[in-house]
């Protein structure tokens, strides 16, 4: 429901409350302390704690190795690609993924085998290969949702549109974003609504770029804007959306990017200082993860923001010389 720092509380308590063993006697499919430990990694990485929510990812891979529960294994497996792709680190998510599809390969676990195929897809369209990862994303949620499963749906199709987008394929990427808040609406799954909005922006400003115009394919698809506005306008009104929605939900990291995205298009539009000023303020409350892609893309465009800012050095005063040009 994207209320974070509850969500926090209360897992925090479960891991307290957490005594190894627990498996057989509770009955569960997952080690509960090695769920409380996943989850409250992604809801860490959420809150703006990169750091920590990578600690606590290790912890659960470490408790998920000691208990050898394959089944609790995929699951940690699992978050920790995220919490890796989550931060950047597309290398380390990628390893993860390879043991967790071979892991769930081994054992027949369809449901957690779908949602790595997912994961993987992920992966790829962030590392450029889009069309393939855009191919795995749908093979994924397909497989994924014929387990009957719908926890977690909104996020795939949201990762599914913006692989679409990369791909050129704007009017699906906008049906797989309609598909979404759609969703979203009817089960209040809000974990990875501000990502919507954002990436909703990016395809606006992407097809605009591509000078793409959707005619035969608009009408499957409404925007979430509630009027008619040139493409940068409306990227701009997502952007201010998102940022809106991860302030409610205290989702710091969400933010950031939401944030970075905003500046990207004020600075295109000349607006330095309130660029610099969104910005820094945001970068400003961090404490951790400082080597986290987020931040550095942060910090690179404050560095470039503030070198536009510093005006040109005035000519030195030459009185009673005169010039000459320079032999070139």
């Amino acid at each position: 429901m994207g209320e974070f720092a509850r969500a926090r509380v209360h897992l925090e308590q479960s891991i307290m409350l957490y005594k190894p063993g627990q498996l057989g006697a509770l009955g569960h499919m997952y080690d509960p302390g090695v769920m409380s430990l996943s989850q409250v990694a992604f809801v860490l990485w959420l809150l703006g704690y990169p750091n920590q929510a990578l600690q606590r990812s290790q912890e659960t891979l470490a408790l998920a190795r000691e208990l050898s529960h394959p089944f609790s294994l995929a699951y940690a497996l699992g978050w920790a690609a995220r919490i890796h792709r989550l931060r950047g680190e597309q290398h380390l998510s990628r390893g993860f993924e390879e043991e967790w599809v071979a892991l769930c390969t081994e054992h027949g676990f369809a449901h957690q085998l779908a949602m790595a195929t997912t994961s993987q897809g992920w992966g790829l369209a962030e590392e450029g290969r889009s069309e393939e990862g855009l191919v795995q994303i749908r093979q994924g949620l397909t497989a994924y949702r014929a387990t009957r499963e719908e926890l977690g749906v909104s996020s795939y199709l949201i990762l599914q549109a913006d692989a679409y987008g990369k791909t050129g394929n704007f009017a699906e990427g906008y049906n797989s974003f309609a598909e979404a808040r759609e969703f979203i609406r009817n089960t209040e799954e809000r974990f990875w609504e501000a990502e919507l909005y954002r990436l909703y922006g990016e395809l606006t400003l992407r097809q605009e770029s591509q000078n793409v115009t959707i005619k035969t394919q608009k009408s499957k698809f409404s925007k979430p804007t509630s009027h008619i506005l040139e493409p940068e306008a409306e990227a701009e009104e997502c952007f201010h959306k998102a940022i809106e929605i991860d302030r409610r939900q205290q989702a710091k990291s969400f933010e950031l990017r939401a944030a970075v995205s905003l500046a990207r298009l004020w600075r295109h539009q000349g607006k330095q200082d309130q660029t610099h000023q969104l910005l820094a303020e945001l970068y400003d409350w961090f404490t951790e993860g400082f080597d986290t892609k987020d931040l550095q893309e942060a910090k690179s465009l404050l560095t470039a923001l503030s070198q536009q800012s510093v005006p040109e050095p005035a000519l030195p005063e030459m009185a009673g010389q005169e010039t000459s040009p320079p032999n070139l």
